[in-house]
């Protein structure tokens, strides 16, 4: 007896989802030798591969193994944490136009870095302990945002309305962002340079250190959210389905914005203000395979992963031997994306 239509249908499905997800890894690849290539100090394809077994010499080790190395696998890791993110963030407040920097988010966590690198002495910021410190403090200014947007937006005989939550994040984004323009005027040059660049989206931290640093939130928060996916998919059918499913709907949102959260929290704290990722990455993704997280999560995560690789590439390479911020990159990808998304939502 043959299997189901239905079940069938599944097959198909996963199989073109992991076929699609193979062809995100291969295009990552393909872009990862690119970038390690690209820069002011000129390798050929050859010196680098030389490079990475061993036969360089000194300038082309230190150039490899200490600047562009640290940065491909920050950008590949920011990439993949901020669209994780924003896939969340659509589907638990149901909206597609939710992202960790449009719900200001990304703007908690940013003040709380700011503050930290305004207040701090310069040599204090740059230590080992110090790195460690900033996704604790980006996370702590990240959830203290969060839990402000969801106590405005929560009513009592409603819950969470998507709506609301994305109006409230909005308001509260731009109410964060002020007050960050106003401490800016306050710092003498040297540190206005450094804060301006960072809100501007520039991965600053470069080094091994920052590597390690990011690495343990994207490699706990990563496979948490994966193991959630059936719980976004039972959100995203909305409250009254979700709750008589048995899904115990306001607790679980909770796990899920805290993950969110995290990941962003942690992506901004070295990559500073860098938008749109959240937002166009899940959607890149569910066009590609669909709306089922067991598949959207993982291909938002390459879908953010390979943007963000482009963006930092062709923001080391454009203006050599100058470099234009990486957020700056991906807004120019990712502003007339999202005004699509708008004009296609009130259509």
């Amino acid at each position: 007896m043959g299997a189901s239509p239905i079940l069938d249908d599944h097959r198909k499905r996963s199989a073109r989802g992991l076929r699609i997800m193979l062809i995100l890894a291969i295009s990552i690849a393909a872009v990862f030798i690119v970038s390690l290539n690209t820069g002011y100090l000129k390798l050929t394809p050859a010196e680098v591969a030389r490079t990475l077994v061993g036969l360089g010499t000194h300038n082309q080790n230190l150039t490899l193994f200490e600047f562009r190395l640290p940065r491909i696998v920050i950008s590949l890791l920011v990439g993949a944490g901020l669209a994780v993110s924003g896939c969340i963030l659509q589907a638990i407040s149901r909206n597609a136009l939710a992202d960790p920097g449009l719900l200001g988010i990304n703007a908690g966590a940013g003040l709380m870095v700011m503050l930290y690198i305004a207040l701090v002495p310069a040599a204090t910021v740059s230590g080992i302990g110090s790195i460690f410190l900033l996704p604790v403090l980006a996370l702590a200014g990240a959830g203290a945002t969060a839990c402000l947007i969801y106590i405005l937006a929560y009513r009592r005989h409603e819950g969470i309305a998507p709506t609301r939550l994305i109006l409230t994040g909005i308001a509260v984004a731009a109410g964060i962002s002020a007050a960050m323009i106003v401490m800016t005027l306050r710092l003498d040059p040297d540190r206005y340079q450094f804060v301006a660049t960072w809100l501007a989206g520039s991965i600053w931290g470069t080094t091994w250190k920052y590597v390690l640093a990011l690495l343990p939130w994207t490699l706990f928060l990563l496979p948490y959210a994966f193991f959630k996916a059936r719980m976004l998919d039972a959100l995203n059918l909305g409250d009254q389905i979700a709750a008589g499913l048995g899904t115990p709907v306001e607790s679980e949102r909770l796990k899920l914005l805290a993950t969110s959260v995290g990941l962003a929290a942690s992506a901004v704290a070295v990559s500073g203000g860098i938008g749109f990722v959240g937002l166009i990455g899940p959607h890149l993704a569910r066009h590609l395979v669909g709306p089922k997280h067991q598949l959207l999560l993982p291909a938002s995560a390459l879908a953010g992963a390979l943007l963000m690789i482009v963006a930092d590439t062709i923001a080391r390479w454009l203006l050599q031997p100058s470099e234009i911020p990486t957020g700056i990159i991906v807004a120019v990808i990712g502003a007339p994306y999202f005004l699509y998304l708008l004009a296609r939502a009130k259509a």
